[in-house]
């Protein structure tokens, strides 16, 4: 019985450590969509104990969309978002802070039924596109440029575009209600599940215009002077992102813990997005800059100032510098 009593005791003792450790660590608080795949991430950290592990405490909340992500960030309602650097580059260039931490360099592309004729995208002369997003979309206009370049083709002239949300593009490519569809990555592998083919990559597109496809697009932001107050908290935050993907990447029983979250319906679906969030990880280490700066210039010709504001050229302090 006096065993039993000390078993309990240190038990007892352990729990109240660990509540102790936990309300030690500043809370970070990151503001996500609800199910977006970005939450596979999150999810390996919180389970693993990545965070605590580095320091802090994650909190993640959900939000309906992108504009709700981003209110509850500038309102300082949450520490941190997810969007792409771009976005980041246009603030600073405007004069706000952030600061950007890569997530994932995954991109999608124009997908096509298996049957059809297109082999190429000059090949879609004459048919209808449907598009994730609006005219604006860095992927699209990524496409468009490299039709010029490699064709000749104004790909916007000599198409008619069909603009959406991904998962109403998602429908209108299966159906067959449009001839292609340049969807967001995850909403491509389940296109391509389902038995489309791909036409071209955005990857692919990039390399051919000189951009490196290696160039993570999306990832976390914070603010300048939260980074400066809580250094340790924002690099361990990091590290725990990098513990995270390192996992995902080469644990495939990480992959079947996940699974339940990852609204799939098929084995082939599973499959798909698995491989497509590996293929999007980026590589650790410092952001290229160089090239992140011909991305910048090539959006800032296309898009003009309704996509980049200011940001003709790469503001300084856009990535996150460990250390620095």
């Amino acid at each position: 019985m006096k065993r039993i009593k000390i078993y309990l005791m240190a038990a007892v003792c352990g729990l109240f450590t660990t509540a102790a450790a936990q309300a030690e660590n500043p809370v970070f608080r990151i503001a996500v969509l609800k199910f977006g795949t970005v939450n596979w991430e999150l999810d390996s950290i919180a389970h693993h104990g990545d965070d605590t592990a580095n320091g802090f405490r994650m909190e993640v909340q959900g939000m309906a969309g992108g504009s709700a992500s981003q209110i509850a960030f500038q309102g300082g309602e949450a520490d941190a978002m997810v969007t792409d650097w771009l976005w980041v580059a246009r603030q600073r260039a405007a004069g706000k802070d952030y600061v950007f931490i890569p997530y994932s360099r995954a991109v999608g592309g124009m997908l096509v039924k298996q049957d059809s004729p297109a082999q190429s995208l000059s090949d879609m002369k004459g048919t209808s596109i449907g598009i994730a997003g609006g005219p604006l979309d860095k992927s699209w206009l990524i496409l468009q440029a490299y039709a010029e370049q490699e064709f000749g083709m104004d790909l916007k002239a000599d198409t008619e575009q069909v603009f959406g949300a991904p998962p109403l593009i998602f429908k209108s490519a299966l159906s067959g209600e449009v001839d292609g569809a340049l969807n967001y990555w995850h909403f491509n592998a389940k296109m391509q599940a389902a038995g489309m083919r791909s036409l071209i990559t955005v990857a692919e597109a990039s390399t051919a215009l000189g951009l490196d496809p290696n160039t993570p697009l999306l990832g976390y932001v914070v603010k300048g002077d939260y980074l400066r107050d809580n250094r340790a908290v924002v690099e361990g935050f990091a590290q725990a992102s990098r513990a995270a993907k390192e996992r995902l990447a080469g644990d495939d029983a990480e992959w079947d813990r996940l699974r339940p979250v990852m609204n799939v319906k098929t084995d082939a679906q599973f499959e798909a997005l698995k491989a497509g969030f590996r293929d999007g990880i980026p590589d650790a280490g410092p952001i290229d800059e160089e090239a992140a700066a011909r991305m910048l210039a090539l959006m800032a010709r296309l898009g003009g100032s309704e996509l980049v504001g200011e940001a003709t050229t790469l503001p300084q302090g856009v990535f996150l510098s460990p250390g620095g």
